[in-house]
């Protein structure tokens, strides 16, 4: 439950940022379909190394291996800031061919979607950090102190966002996509800096700090303290050799299981900049009804997010305690849970949709798009939510190739060839995008339903762990 009340706050960043855009303008809020949804895409693939951390560490810490959960975390942070400083420098790139790739939209579209961009893409070290730490306590089990640091983030976002975006007291100008991305940048510092600050205390199951020395016993002789401490320093003079040998290892491992998540992400995200630019020729309109379905949507997407990272967990915390059964088990379960949650968000979504519509936007054409193509949003749930969770599950067991696999199908094979035929060809506009969407979430559903089925996650002890030991 924190990890889902986490990803619904990590949303309300996302829905905040589209509802007060809405209100300064069209251009604004449509602006978010081409900034938000390539800032979403590039964020999502240089952050793909987030899976191997969770696999890693809890593989580790089911084993109750804490060296090894502590130089995973090492590790991952360290691939957070190189990669995230490597996107930051080539912010001016990815300014500069925007306009390149959207030919149809107005130029005031335009203009804040590189406003937005310019500030956030130049903080993609912080994001990282952020998202780095977060995920490496969720995989030693702490999911509270993430929700915690996400609220004292959310609070800080929903005032800047209301001072930066439609400015405050005559004093702070409205600035629209650029305010959005100064809130969203601030955001993500306040919460690198509180979950890297968490994961340096000892008592948590992952920390960044050794573990203290074990004093001696007070009623030991002087000279079993003597041995004790010769005992203790030749074991600190082995771990010191070993170290470098098995931080090369954990570098692998995380590779491993790393570079099949990246290039799923890859894939998956340049069908989805497909999926999203034919949402872009479909007129400002279309794209401003499309990033408030998206909005609704995404509380569904993060609240099945959030049963992913438990099931993604507990899976290789269960793995690395060799207990494949239970593994495969707290998959179905997650996978439950979340289909009836997001079967009711749906169902409630499509009953309020005259209710909520109207408060991304007030143009009538608008409210009226969205409205058509809330009913194909409703019926996606449940698919999404199984697609999700087992997905997750799978990339927790370390199978990045399998995940690999079935992102490669629905995204680019069945996403983009159902798009084409609903929107395209059958000329059905958004609800034929929508529908292009579900296409999707229906086959991998199936698909992933069918692996899990048929053999629990083979159990695969860390190569190190005799090392470790």
């Amino acid at each position: 439950m924190p990890a889902i009340a986490h990803s619904l706050l990590q949303t309300l960043v996302f829905v905040v940022d589209r509802v007060m855009l809405g209100h300064h303008s069209e251009a604004s809020l449509a602006a978010m379909q081409i900034g938000g949804a390539l800032e979403w895409s590039i964020w999502s693939v240089f952050a793909a190394f987030e899976v191997g951390t969770i696999a890693r560490v809890g593989r580790h810490v089911g084993a109750g291996n804490r060296a090894g959960a502590r130089r995973v975390a090492w590790l991952s942070l360290a691939m957070a800031v190189a990669l995230g400083v490597a996107l930051a420098m080539a912010t001016p790139l990815v300014l500069a061919a925007l306009p390149l790739v959207t030919a149809s939209v107005s130029g005031a579209a335009m203009s804040e979607a590189q406003a937005y961009l310019g500030v956030t893409i130049a903080a993609s070290p912080l994001v990282f950090i952020a998202a780095t730490a977060t995920a490496t306590l969720q995989a030693g089990g702490d999911t509270r102190t993430p929700l915690v640091i996400g609220v004292v983030a959310n609070v800080v976002h929903v005032a800047l966002n209301r001072a930066l975006i439609l400015g405050a007291f005559g004093v702070v100008p409205a600035m629209g996509a650029r305010g959005a991305g100064v809130s969203t940048a601030v955001t993500f510092a306040i919460e690198a800096a509180l979950a890297t600050l968490a994961l340096t205390s000892r008592a948590r199951g992952v920390s960044l700090r050794a573990d203290a020395p074990v004093a001696s016993a007070s009623s030991g002789s002087e000279a079993s303290a003597s041995a004790s401490s010769g005992a203790a320093a030749d074991s600190r003079e082995g771990e010191a050799r070993a170290a470098p040998r098995a931080v090369r290892d954990e570098a692998r491992q995380l590779v491993r299981v790393g570079v099949p998540a990246f290039l799923e992400r890859v894939i998956y995200h340049v069908g989805f900049m497909v999926y999203a630019f034919v949402v872009v020729g479909l007129g400002d309109a279309a794209m401003a009804a499309n990033q408030s379905l998206i909005s609704v949507e995404s509380i569904c997407f993060l609240s099945a997010d959030g049963f992913g990272v438990a099931a993604a967990a507990l899976v290789a915390q269960k793995l690395g305690a060799g207990k494949p059964d239970e593994a495969r088990r707290a998959a179905w379960i997650a996978a439950r849970y979340a289909v009836v949650t997001l079967t009711t968000f749906g169902i409630g979504a499509l009953a309020l949709r005259d209710v909520i519509l109207p408060i991304f936007s007030d143009d009538a054409q608008v409210a009226a798009i969205g409205r058509s193509a809330m009913p194909v949003l409703a019926v996606a749930q449940p698919f999404m939510a199984t697609g999700l969770v087992l997905a997750q599950a799978l990339r927790g067991a370390g199978k990045t190739r399998q995940a690999l696999g079935v992102s490669l199908l629905g995204a680019v094979f069945v996403r983009l060839t159902a798009t084409w035929l609903f929107t395209i060809v059958l000329g059905l506009g958004l609800v034929g995008v929508w529908l292009g969407s579900t296409t999707d979430w229906l086959v991998r559903a199936a698909i992933l339903v069918t692996i899990f089925r048929r053999r629990a996650p083979e159990v695969r002890p860390p190569p190190s762990a005799p090392l470790l030991e």
